[in-house]
């Protein structure tokens, strides 16, 4: 059964894309509470201050967040919270890969608005949805299952200066960016680089790279 006015998390960068999403949840549940991210920091803070929320839709890539990258994270931090997915890559492979991660459900951005809210009806009734082009795609290889245990195992700030790392910044600029001290940075480097299992900064960039849509390139909606 549907809740009656639930909270539903949008996380997309694209505004023609959040309107078609809340406008297909207001059809849906006119009742519900929508709030809406537009990059991987401001998701972040809002799920942590919507732990009751009912749903998240997250697109697949945007700013602080490559691929996968952002779902393996929450998935850690707020295993409760189901996920669908959004995204313009529909290949099977993806859909698989996003669900082997933890995705309750899986949208396909050329999706109309019929069926983004048969998905999301699905999922909020403790369902699965995925397109038909999924069923033939196998699963993880054992390199990204592993790599996302790990990202798992790293706290929000953490998470937060791993993103950094990936734009090049340096310990100075995201001690500045995120209004600490250089030290503070230098003890998360410590601890990201010990649970990822990396020699350096450059090695802890490649392997969270490999949650990407495109491992080869971090490129990728």
């Amino acid at each position: 059964m549907l809740p009656s006015a639930p909270t539903i998390l949008v996380a997309d960068d694209h505004p023609l894309f959040r309107e078609a999403l809340k406008g297909a949840v207001a059809r849906l549940l006119p009742q519900a509470t929508l709030v809406e991210s537009v990059d991987a920091e401001s998701l972040f803070a809002t799920a942590e201050a919507n732990p009751e929320a009912d749903l998240l839709l997250l697109d697949l890539n945007m700013p602080g967040a490559h691929g996968f990258s952002a779902l393996v994270h929450l998935r850690g931090v707020q295993p409760q919270l189901p996920i669908i997915v959004v995204s313009a890559r529909e290949e099977a492979s993806v859909v698989r890969r996003a669900l082997e991660h933890g995705a309750a459900g899986f949208i396909p951005k050329s999706s109309d608005t019929a069926t983004i809210g048969i998905a999301i009806a699905a999922v909020l009734e403790g369902g699965h949805w995925l397109p038909p082009q999924s069923d033939h795609a196998g699963g993880l290889a054992p390199e990204e299952a592993d790599i996302a245990e790990r990202i798992r195992g790293l706290t929000p700030q953490q998470f937060r200066v791993l993103g950094m790392l990936g734009s090049g910044l340096l310990n100075k600029q995201i001690a500045h960016a995120m209004g600490v001290s250089e030290a503070t940075i230098k003890a998360h480097m410590t601890a990201i680089l010990r649970k990822l299992g990396a020699n350096n900064r450059t090695q802890a960039v490649l392997l969270a790279g490999r949650l990407a849509v495109d491992p080869d390139t971090r490129d990728g909606d």
